[in-house]
């Protein structure tokens, strides 16, 4: 009897000793499978930051969902990001960095078409998969086959962009004779720029100015003067964020008078401007991704932006997140479809994969073209409406920012001409 006990201890001893052994090292499989980590240049600083911060929520709560599950092939997955402080100049050696220091797997862009410009001789010179937010006919040069565009653009990226605007003027009655074309001189403006005298030159339309100013321009009173006394019909502009404001304070305080303002406006989407210009958006008419109209209600949309929302107030980042923050998540999604599908993290592969397939998101449904452009344009041309005041939870309501274009969204009727809307 004593012996057998003595043996008993002896072999509880050594399994005991044994566990507590293994528990102290990582297990091979452990070992062997570090996190899958996705990197990216973001502005989380300067005028572009509003968009990037809510980008980057959109992506972490992705990250989030998917870490829940399990990750992505059994790992976790792991963001890895710096901030490009809405300078292009930094892109190309944040992912030179994020590529050959921190070996990430995979990348991603960050927010607009002059860092995702920036960005593409170091991805392309890698062979890395390029999914990238909101580039304006930025890979129309590259034609980089690894490349894909999360802007509803369509093929005709740089004409799709004023086409709802020009389409929708020439729709009413009277019709617009005449049109003026102003932006910033910069990558996406011009551009966008060129896409509108393109469409406007096949409507029949006069371009009676067409100029560009410098991007740190502050002041903007004198260039609306200027394009006041051409007297046009149309006012297309292409901005980014601070002279987007720029423009629709100066056109309120030069008391332009036109049939129809706005078009390319880059800023208009995120909350801190619409409550900064409040009742002088009534009338305004420009491009937006996703507005809270009834023809809008994508499976999943909803729920996302709930949960969203209740980060967004506590982080700091725009408390609508209409305009980014479900694309950066769909954007995930689809990087997330195209690896599980594969079983791989093979740029080559995952980019054929990406391109053979149609992929469900919160954003809808979204296939794209050869180029990397969606295969279906929707880009949205919204009318800011009834605006009361500065208070943002109106514009979570319906029929403040109308969709007027496309008619498959369409959700409501343009208020024209342009002042008839500030009433």
């Amino acid at each position: 009897m004593g012996l057998h006990i003595g043996l008993t201890r002896r072999a509880a001893a050594i399994a005991v000793a044994t566990a507590l052994a293994l528990s102290a090292v990582p297990t091979m499989t452990q070992a062997a499978e570090p996190p899958i980590r996705i990197g990216l240049g973001i502005a989380l600083s300067g005028g572009l930051a509003a968009f990037g911060k809510s980008a980057l929520l959109g992506m972490q709560l992705w990250a989030e969902d998917v870490n829940s599950k399990g990750g992505l092939l059994n790992r976790k997955v792991e963001l890895v990001y710096y901030d490009d402080q809405s300078s292009p100049a930094t892109v190309p050696g944040i992912y030179a960095k994020l590529i050959d220091v921190d070996k990430v797997d995979l990348v991603v862009s960050g927010y607009a078409t002059n860092q995702i410009v920036a960005a593409m001789p170091t991805v392309m010179q890698k062979k890395k998969l390029f999914i990238t937010l909101f580039g304006l006919a930025a890979n129309d040069k590259f034609k980089y086959d690894r490349y894909f565009q999360m802007q509803p653009n369509g093929p005709d990226a740089q004409r799709e962009f004023s086409k709802g605007f020009i389409d929708v003027a020439m729709a009413m009655d009277p019709k617009p004779r005449t049109i003026a074309i102003v932006g910033a001189d910069a990558e996406f403006p011009s551009i966008a720029m060129e896409g509108a005298r393109e469409n406007a030159k096949e409507a029949g339309l006069k371009i009676v100015f067409d100029r560009t100013y410098p991007p740190n321009s502050i002041e903007f009173a004198s260039i609306v003067r200027s394009i006041k006394a051409t007297n046009p019909d149309l006012v297309f502009v292409a901005s980014y964020p601070p002279d987007s404001a720029g423009m629709v304070r100066a056109a309120r305080e030069v008391g332009l008078d036109v049939k129809m303002f706005g078009g390319g406006m880059i800023g208009l989407q995120a909350a801190a401007l619409k409550t900064q210009l409040g009742e002088a958006l009534n009338g305004v008419v420009s491009y937006d991704l996703y507005v809270p109209e009834p023809t809008m209600k994508f499976p999943g949309v909803e729920e996302f932006l709930t949960r969203y929302r209740a980060r967004a107030q506590a982080e700091g980042v725009d408390p609508l997140g209409f305009y980014i923050a479900p694309l950066a998540y769909a954007e995930m999604q689809i990087l997330q479809q195209a690896v599980t599908a594969t079983g791989t993290l093979d740029d080559a592969k995952l980019a054929q994969y990406i391109h053979a397939n149609s992929f469900q998101t919160v954003g809808g449904e979204i296939k794209f073209q050869e180029r990397g452009e969606w295969a279906e344009p929707r880009i949205l041309l919204v009318q800011y409406q009834g605006i009361k005041g500065s208070d943002v939870n109106q514009f979570k309501e319906p029929g403040r920012q109308v969709i007027v274009y496309p008619p498959k969204f369409k959700s409501g009727n343009l208020i024209y001409p342009f002042n008839a809307a500030s009433k």
